[in-house]
């Protein structure tokens, strides 16, 4: 193995604590010649800036609190590792045009975010926000009254917005529920969609129209910001369920809220527009909408899933073999 000949690791105490538990942590640092660890709290461009030109590292370990990269970068600097998801706050592409190599997550974490997916539709279906109210109220007996409004997973007919490695998961973990399911995505191909079992639907409108189940998870970029419209949303039939726990800024956030005041479809939210959702938010105040902060993935017991996954790139940078989870400019573009 040819290892590089320095290797920077711009990680927080807490990043390094969640991300690479020992022995990963060695295991990093055993892959260079030299290895030095930056805490990046308090540190903006420029500070980075004169510590990778101090350092002229050839790998660069990055996460969360990493500021973005100076334009001008050292010149043995050759691939950046990035620990977590999305690149933007942390490379342009620029750099990636001049031939710097980044990788991110990939999917190490799209089985966890997929999951809580699922979950969201299970309490929607279920009613759960709303019994989690009103049986902890003190002083009343809530109980169910007549026909209790839950429903069954079972059959239900599930229309995915987007068709990433979370959708991927997501249609796995559907399967014992024997769920017919349509996607709809620009790169969903006959042959991909043959391959994972989905039908490819005809439009964004006949997506949200067919289905009881809508999942929202296709990516923030310029084409997709507020796509999903109240015309669109309306579309959900009575008694449907719409989720997302892909980005918040795809749908018009204003109309649903609209809808969830009618109270005639179910909606379970991990992501919103602004974030943290404000505290006089509206969807705060509905007991039948499903919410969570933003949580879906990773799971705190599963950042070493993303810590793994960078290891496995570093590793096989060292040996000169393929990376995954490549981000080229055509795949940045698509990125959120």
């Amino acid at each position: 193995m040819s290892r590089p000949a320095s290797l920077l690791a711009v990680l927080t105490p807490t990043e390094v604590r969640e991300f690479f538990p020992e022995p990963m942590l060695g295991q990093v640092a055993r892959l260079a010649a030299s290895h030095r660890l930056l805490d990046p709290t308090g540190i903006d461009t420029a500070a980075l800036a004169r510590e990778l030109a101090a350092t002229d590292p050839e790998v660069l370990l990055a996460c969360w609190k990493t500021p973005l990269l100076p334009d001008a970068l050292p010149p043995r600097l050759r691939y950046v590792c990035y620990v977590a998801g999305s690149v933007k706050r942390l490379v342009t592409r620029a750099h990636l045009e001049r031939g710097l190599l980044v990788t991110n997550w990939g999917a190490s974490i799209s089985r966890t975010v997929a999951e809580c997916a699922l979950f969201h539709i299970l309490a929607c279906l279920r009613n759960t926000s709303h019994w989690a109210i009103a049986m902890h109220q003190p002083g009343h007996a809530a109980w169910k009254n007549g026909l209790t409004d839950a429903r069954s997973l079972f059959g239900r007919t599930v229309g995915i917005h987007g068709f990433g490695p979370v959708a991927r998961e997501l249609v796995t973990l559907l399967k014992p529920w024997g769920c017919p399911i349509t996607a709809l995505a620009p790169d969903l191909t006959a042959d991909l969609a043959r391959a994972h079992g989905v039908e490819r639907a005809a439009s964004l409108e006949a997506l949200f129209a067919e289905n009881e189940i809508i999942v929202e998870l296709a990516p923030l970029i310029p084409a997709t910001t507020g796509v999903v419209t109240e015309k669109i949303l309306r579309l959900i039939r009575p008694g449907g369920v719409f989720v997302n726990v892909g980005r918040g800024a795809v749908v018009d956030e204003a109309a649903l809220l609209r809808l969830a005041q009618e109270k005639k479809i179910a909606i379970g939210l991990d992501v919103y527009t602004d974030e943290p959702l404000p505290a006089g938010s509206g969807f705060r105040a509905l007991p039948h909408v499903n919410l969570t902060p933003h949580i879906a993935g990773p799971t705190i017991d599963r950042y070493p899933d993303a810590g793994a996954f960078a290891l496995k790139n570093l590793r096989a940078y060292a040996e000169g073999r393929p990376l995954e989870a490549v981000i080229t400019p055509e795949v940045y573009d698509f990125s959120t």
